[in-house]
């Protein structure tokens, strides 16, 4: 990434701010500062992903001088992340996050992918487990689909000779899509009640919900999240895939004094402690 963006500036990039899942522990967390330290950059700051999409929003929709209580809904391709954040004044409050590390778009891409398994080992009598090129073909097949059934309501999987000589067709429709990943689906509400129990702000008082990730992009997920909210309109206007970006590019301005438009130059961000601290007793027991 430091190469890509010298290569995209034409200058040596010596700071950073990076972003960082908002339920990273903090060994991981340092293991993402020592990565940057290896690559040669000076860390200015780790901040969560959510919040750095906050400040996109607040930037970009010209809200951060108004007093809002604002739900960020990070779903991306491998974690989840929830933040509830106050913005006033220039000055962003992070009340409570929650997540799930371990939960993303890969995972809606598998339970694709152990569906067509066994779709594909009906058809034939054959089990693709252990070819590993079959399966990364068809993860990349279910990957597809999963992007097109965002916009359509059905898709067609076509993998010629996907395992021992046999091609493998398939139908998929955006309901089926729905039903089987709909566990995984729900799960992501439990962390929005988590974040909403810890500020003790109830859900109506949230004035604005806002989408980042490109796993947000499947319908289910928005109406799932506006059902929750009693069908409260969800906030798209920015870039799902690049507001957390801009949300950093903008933080570290700030830190390194380049910062000079009056909406960023007081800009405050306090953020939370997204697990507890304690100390380590004997027999590894925290405390």
């Amino acid at each position: 990434m430091k190469e890509v963006a010298e290569v995209k500036l034409g200058k040596k990039v010596e700071k950073a701010v990076i972003t960082v899942p908002a339920y990273f522990n903090d060994n991981q967390r340092q293991a993402t500062k020592d990565a940057g330290a290896i690559s040669g950059l000076n860390v200015l700051r780790i901040i969560n992903e959510p919040t750095a999409a906050a400040i996109a929003y607040g930037l970009g929709a010209g809200k951060s001088d108004k007093e809002r209580n604002v739900l960020i809904y990070d779903l991306g391709g491998g974690t989840f992340d929830v933040s509830l954040l106050h913005i006033q004044g220039g000055v962003f409050t992070v009340k409570a996050t929650a997540g799930d590390t371990h939960l993303g778009g890969q995972d809606f891409d598998t339970n694709l992918l152990e569906h067509f398994k066994k779709e594909f080992q009906k058809k034939t009598k054959k089990d693709i487990t252990g070819d590993a090129r079959a399966l990364r073909r068809l993860r990349t097949a279910c990957e597809r689909a999963k992007r097109t059934l965002s916009n359509g309501t059905q898709t067609t999987i076509e993998i010629d000779s996907l395992f021992d000589g046999e091609d493998f067709n398939a139908n998929i429709t955006r309901a089926r899509f729905e039903e089987i990943n709909s566990k995984a689906f729900q799960g992501t509400i439990q962390p929005v009640e988590q974040v909403l129990k810890d500020s003790q702000i109830e859900k109506a008082k949230v004035d604005d919900i806002v989408l980042v990730g490109g796993s947000t992009r499947i319908p289910r997920i928005q109406k799932l999240l506006s059902d929750f909210f009693n069908g409260k309109k969800l906030e798209k206007s920015i870039n799902p895939d690049e507001a957390v970006a801009y949300g950093a590019a903008v933080q570290a301005g700030i830190l390194s004094g380049k910062a000079t438009s009056a909406e960023t130059a007081d800009m405050l961000l306090l953020d939370v402690v997204p697990l507890s601290l304690g100390v380590a007793m004997e027999g590894n027991i925290f405390a």
